[in-house]
């Protein structure tokens, strides 16, 4: 029997996201973001408010990279979620972590973490229940310790983290339990 739980997210897991954009000084800012997702084969759609200091960078350099947080760099990840730029403006300094400039967009991509996309902003939707930015995926680059064999990425290697919002904390992706396309298809048969 299922109990109510008051007004609770209850969607989990939630990816951990590290949204980066160049302010128009050159400056590198980052955010933690979980609501996000892919949205098109080319697209990824972040749910992000329009006062976070990395959604006024993506607004004037029309780009932006995202990053998948790993249990290796959890504390970083964290403190860019935890950190503002509006109010820390050496928030990307004090966190250690380092920055190269994307050769396909005007956006920086942090070295710490394992797998990043690289994006042209498409829109901002603002409306009344809705602020979404919306990215045209250019390029994707991944750590080589993180891809198999066939050169495609491993989730198990990434040790990727997400995020449960019951009770504020992370769990790492691990073992692989089933193949997509596949683990229901006997159902198919009745």
């Amino acid at each position: 029997m299922k109990k109510d739980i008051e007004n609770k997210l209850a969607v989990f897991p939630m990816p951990v996201l590290m949204i980066a954009a160049y302010d128009e000084g050159g400056k590198v800012n980052v955010m933690n973001a979980a609501w996000g997702m892919i949205s098109a084969m080319d697209k990824i759609t972040l749910f992000i408010d329009e006062d976070h200091k990395t959604t006024k960078n993506i607004r004037a350099s029309k780009a932006f990279t995202v990053s998948l947080a790993d249990e290796a760099h959890m504390a970083e990840a964290d403190f860019f979620g935890i950190a503002t730029g509006n109010k820390m403006p050496d928030k990307f300094e004090r966190s250690g972590c380092h920055a190269l400039k994307s050769s396909h967009v005007n956006a920086p991509i942090i070295e710490e973490f394992p797998v990043v996309m690289e994006c042209e902003l498409v829109e901002i939707v603002d409306t009344e229940n809705l602020h979404a930015v919306i990215g045209k995926i250019v390029n994707a680059q991944a750590e080589e310790s993180v891809l198999d064999e066939k050169g495609k990425v491993d989730p198990a290697k990434i040790n990727a983290l997400i995020f449960d919002q019951f009770q504020s904390g992370y769990y790492s992706v691990g073992e692989k339990v089933g193949k997509a396309w596949n683990a229901g298809a006997k159902l198919m048969k009745k």
